[in-house]
């Protein structure tokens, strides 16, 4: 028997073991769609899905999204559809998006419409899980990201393994190893020429800062901060579930109790406090640290000050030993 190319072992090691956590959902059974732009990354997830699901009694398709960015893409894209046809995956879209006229940067308004698409295609077949194939070394570069923006925890635990539809099978799973096992696959993989454009900062961090900070401290940093980003992705899931319970305990009839958020550790109360202003409506892509801390000085710093404007034009202020929503 022909011997399998170690990181064709890796890929497909890693898609067994996520597939694991695949539910039945009624009425496709088993069933889930891999997102694959062509890029080394999601083909070897693609192909390792192809080969491992049949064998772990899960069905899987194929989803690939044309942004419209680039030249050629409609025909890129109709080329990996063909491709995972061949490839035994069933069904296959195609999703166009539309990118223009979202907010934020291109990045971010790329990101939020192939989400979309790919949220919607699960939907639409039934699809319990969406295969992304971000690897170990994307989520090094999610955390360094998070360092430079003085992100807290909740940004240093990087991208999760398993969110809603979203599943990353591939997070300890180094970059290297996709592309080598697309080429002992045979597997010509499309080079995306975002991935090498300056003007993004997660271009620079990968042409960049990561690799400086491997000649300083050794191939190990990559793995490192992809353990970091999971070992703090633990702690913020127990904070997350202590403040849920403690803003069930700090609700008042008027909103929040300021007694009761005030006898809450800092780490505690910040939590609730952004959950609550998540509750009240503020977008939590806008909602950031100098939000919470203007909602946390109504309750530590207390001297008679105004109240606190949140994004998606939300105030906050203090009554009566309460923090309300004042335009309500």
């Amino acid at each position: 028997m022909a011997r399998i190319a170690p990181p064709v072992a890796a890929v497909r090691n890693a898609v067994r073991r996520a597939l694991r956590s695949v539910p039945d959902g009624e009425p496709a059974g088993r069933f889930v769609l891999v997102a694959c732009s062509g890029g080394a990354d999601s083909l070897a997830l693609a192909a390792a899905t192809a080969f491992v699901a049949p064998r772990s009694g899960v069905r899987a398709g194929l989803v690939t999204v044309d942004h419209g960015l680039q030249e050629g893409s409609a025909a890129r894209a109709a080329a990996v559809a063909e491709w995972g046809r061949s490839a035994g995956l069933d069904p296959v879209e195609v999703a166009t998006v539309e990118v223009s006229g979202r907010p934020g940067g291109p990045e971010a308004a790329a990101r939020e419409a192939r989400y979309e698409a790919l949220s919607s295609a699960a939907e639409r077949n039934g699809a319990a899980a969406v295969l992304l194939g971000h690897t170990r070394d994307d989520q090094a570069e999610t955390v360094l990201l998070a360092l430079a923006r003085g992100a807290g925890p909740r940004g240093l635990s990087g991208m999760p393994q398993r969110r809603g539809l979203l599943l990353r099978p591939l997070l300890e799973v180094s970059r290297e190893d996709t592309r080598k096992a697309c080429a002992a696959l045979g597997l010509a993989a499309w080079a995306d020429p975002h991935n090498t454009d300056p003007a993004y900062a997660r271009s620079r961090v990968r042409a960049d800062a990561l690799p400086a900070l491997i000649a300083a401290l050794g191939p190990g940093v990559v793995a490192n901060l992809a353990r970091t980003a999971a070992l703090t992705a633990a702690d913020v899931a127990f904070l997350d579930r202590v403040a849920a319970e403690a803003l069930a305990d700090c609700r008042s009839s008027a909103g929040l109790s300021v007694g009761a958020l005030s006898g809450l550790s800092p780490a505690i109360r910040t939590r609730v406090l952004h959950a609550w202003a998540r509750e009240l409506g503020a977008p939590g892509a806008a909602l950031s640290h100098r939000h919470v801390v203007a909602l946390d000085a109504l309750v530590t710093d207390w001297r008679g000050q105004g109240a606190a404007s949140l994004p998606g034009g939300i105030v906050v202020g203090r009554r009566a030993g309460d923090l309300v929503h004042t335009n309500l």
